[in-house]
């Protein structure tokens, strides 16, 4: 319950409040804007009921007059004595308003109110996310297209594999990222309203009410909503089916797991033993308290730190659609004061820290070249392999030829030489025989191996800058 008072760093504050999060998503979040958005829907029915006779002119515009007059310290001495929230509000709202306020709520019970704003919430918090999602994209195709034939090695299993390039990798992530933004372009266009339909959803009190007015309930609720901009259910219980609260966390979590892949990707890359990538780090920053070389890559790992949390929250709004028993149950509310905002919020920020990171990142061509001069002739012996193949060789006794200079090179690698591999094989007799020393210098070039992937790395590019362009909804 709310005291009449400012919460201070002398009590809990959620790390929503300040640390992680906009102040645009803790604006929808807030208290204030909440209560607003009850008013709102409660003015949208008291104007579809005006227009069956039952709200006078004058009382509609004294509710609209106080439609923003939200006074939070008299609703709490109210909801001190009552203990609900929504009636706290209403009261209040009631004695701003001696011309309209005994109107107020006519017909209505309080998820009528209640569920249509929090969708209205889901809906403006949906929006922040997609429009920073996208600049965020649009940037990710400019590095895209920069990094695009910029060769590096590639990793399976964490261990070396062959050449891939840096625009390449960055493309998969875009290619993720891409398909994010379009499952939250798709959520946020069918999100639905529980409409007003009274206490089990039967629309009885509002059939009742308009008796005798020429406008039937259904009508009236195709006009409320109207005014809210917002689709309703056909069918719903006292409450919207908490089956969409699933379904928009759902996505939220999708979009957490590219975020995430992202900034584990880049902790490993930014390990000194690669030491190809680093995130961004200020010239006063401190990675250690205890010591005071370290380059901690801490965003990267608060990507991973935030995504866990935000995969986890699914199943909580599973719980609330799968126990939503009979006509309702109110084992849902206390959870969704929290689930909703801090999804929102937590995706907020993985979304800004996540551009930060790709503003600043940083690309090391030296630690890029020797990685490739270290690891790549090995990539390149497939090439090797199936271009003595073709001139006549036997391919097993290639292979195996190939496999013992290897794992010597290997050896050598590991005790911090020079990678001799090419240099074993342009001597071996059993090679030379079918191809001279130069071809197999230059078949074992590494930067010669990453096939068509710059240009497929491209029409990600392509395909993000169209989407962004066409605009998300």
């Amino acid at each position: 319950m709310m005291a009449d008072r400012r919460y201070e760093h002398d009590t809990f504050l959620s790390p929503f409040t300040w640390r992680y999060g906009s102040e645009e998503m803790r604006t929808i979040w807030s208290e204030v804007h909440k209560r607003r958005l009850w008013r709102r829907v409660w003015v949208a029915l008291a104007a579809g009921q005006h227009e069956a006779g039952l709200v006078t002119a004058e009382q509609l515009a004294d509710l609209r007059g106080h439609q923003d007059d939200v006074d939070i310290a008299r609703a709490a001495r109210i909801e001190a004595e009552i203990h609900h929230d929504l009636m706290a509000e209403l009261r209040t709202f009631d004695e701003q308003c001696p011309i309209g306020g005994g109107v107020l709520h006519l017909g209505a019970t309080s998820a009528d109110i209640q569920d249509n704003a929090d969708v209205l919430r889901i809906r403006e918090s949906l929006d922040l996310l997609i429009e920073r999602l996208q600049v965020l994209l649009a940037d990710l195709a400019d590095r895209i297209e920069a990094h695009a034939d910029q060769v590096c090695i590639g990793f399976t299993h964490i261990q070396p594999a062959e050449p891939t390039t840096v625009g390449y990798r960055l493309a998969v992530y875009g290619q993720d990222l891409l398909e994010d933004v379009h499952e939250l372009g798709r959520v946020r266009k069918h999100l639905l309203g529980k409409g007003i339909k009274g206490a089990v959803g039967t629309r009885a009190a509002y059939v009742q009410l308009l008796e005798d007015t020429g406008m039937t309930a259904a009508e009236l609720e195709a006009r409320v909503m109207a005014n809210l901009e917002l689709k309703a259910f056909p069918v719903s219980t006292q409450v919207y089916p908490r089956k969409q609260d699933y379904r928009v966390l759902t996505v939220l979590a999708g979009l957490a797991a590219s975020l995430y892949r992202f900034g584990f990707d880049l902790r490993i890359l930014q390990s000194p033993p690669i030491g190809e990538w680093s995130e961004p780090f200020g010239a006063r920053q401190v990675g250690s308290s205890a010591m005071p070389f370290k380059r901690n890559p801490v965003n990267a790992e608060n990507l991973d730190s935030l995504g866990r949390y935000v995969a986890a929250l699914p199943r909580v709004a599973w719980d609330n659609a799968a126990h939503s028993l009979l006509e309702r149950t109110l084992d849902d509310s206390a959870n969704r004061r929290l689930v909703l905002p801090d999804v929102f919020l937590a995706s907020d920020e993985l979304v800004r820290r996540a551009h930060r990171i790709l503003r600043g990142l940083r690309i090391y061509d030296a630690a890029r070249m020797r990685n490739l001069a270290a690891y790549g002739t090995f990539a390149a012996t497939e090439r090797l392999l199936m271009q003595l193949a073709r001139a006549g060789a036997d391919r097993q006794a290639m292979h195996e030829v190939i496999r013992g200079h290897a794992m010597a090179a290997w050896d050598a690698v590991q005790r911090g030489e020079a990678n001799p591999l090419a240099d074993l094989l342009a001597a071996d007799a059993e090679v030379l025989y079918y191809l001279p020393a130069e071809r197999v210098r230059a078949l074992l070039e590494a930067g010669g191996t990453v096939g068509d992937a710059p240009e497929r790395a491209c029409q990600v590019a392509a395909a993000i800058r169209e989407h962004i362009g066409r605009g998300a909804r």
